[in-house]
């Protein structure tokens, strides 16, 4: 495996792997099986287990968003790895590709914070402080997309890791890159 330099440890774990996966599987769990019912059902917890029916509309929309999970997921797993091999020994060059990437994710994380506040404020009030009662789906929109943006900064920031091009002065990304 070459050389990368810009993405290690817990964040190659993340961002190769565990954020991948965590988008795709929900894409395939709506298409096939449990389904875009068990999915809807899910985005707030409730005691039933059998989802009732979707109107077509719906299962449209809930299939489109599997769609954009697994667009997510392809992107960020494939794109990052072609980074890996295509400039391989290049730290600087790697994290700008890299660095533009996680932003535009950043960006999406943070918009989705009116997402986040509207997934907590639709939920009942007796689950709002209840996190230990929350399903999968619950968590993935709330406590996961804050885990993932707390990364994304702390990657940005360099927080366990060496910078090499964010967070260098002018003058030293000139030569890096």
């Amino acid at each position: 495996m070459p050389d990368f330099p810009a993405l290690t440890g817990a964040y190659r774990l993340l961002f190769l792997w565990i954020e991948p996966a965590s988008t795709i599987l929900p894409a395939i769990l709506i298409w096939f099986a449990p389904g875009a019912a068990w999915f809807h059902h899910g985005l707030i917890p409730a005691p039933h287990e059998s989802p009732p029916a979707l109107d077509d509309r719906t299962q449209m929309a809930v299939w489109q968003l599997g769609n954009c999970y697994l667009l997510l997921g392809l992107l960020e797993s494939l794109v990052f790895r072609a980074v890996r091999d295509a400039i391989p020994g290049r730290p600087a060059a790697q994290e700008r590709v890299l660095g533009a990437s996680l932003l535009a994710m950043a960006i999406a994380d943070v918009s989705s914070g009116v997402s986040i506040a509207a997934s907590f404020i639709g939920l009942p009030d007796d689950l709002k402080y209840r996190p230990e009662l929350w399903n999968a789906t619950t968590h993935g929109n709330i406590s996961f997309v804050v885990f993932l943006l707390l990364m994304r900064v702390a990657w940005f920031l360099g927080v366990g890791r060496t910078r090499y091009y964010y967070g260098q002065s002018s003058k030293g990304k000139a030569k890096a890159t």
